[in-house]
């Protein structure tokens, strides 16, 4: 435990900010599973508002810092192209 009281606040709000992060990084994971789900089902309407939402999750992570812009420009782009194949099927 430290003794400074500086050292004792960023020991707080980093357990904060880490549980913070854990939380979001958490419903990030979820969404992004979910739209993979909705992806393998025929329902075209319901896989493009879960690939709507991951995005858009995926998008606010980046700038919050919990997930590098390459890593969720990748999954973005695999989960448009998977919501792409599924269109041309239907």
């Amino acid at each position: 435990m430290p003794n400074i009281k500086s050292a004792v606040k960023r020991v707080k709000t980093s357990e904060k900010r880490r549980a913070l992060n854990a939380s979001q990084k958490s419903a990030l994971r979820t969404a992004v599973k979910a739209a993979d789900t909705a992806l393998t089902t025929t329902e075209v309407e319901a896989a493009k508002a879960a690939v709507q939402t991951a995005s858009q999750k995926l998008d606010k992570a980046v700038t919050k810092g919990l997930v590098h812009k390459n890593a969720a420009a990748r999954k973005k782009s695999r989960l448009a192209k998977k919501l792409n194949a599924l269109t041309a099927q239907a």
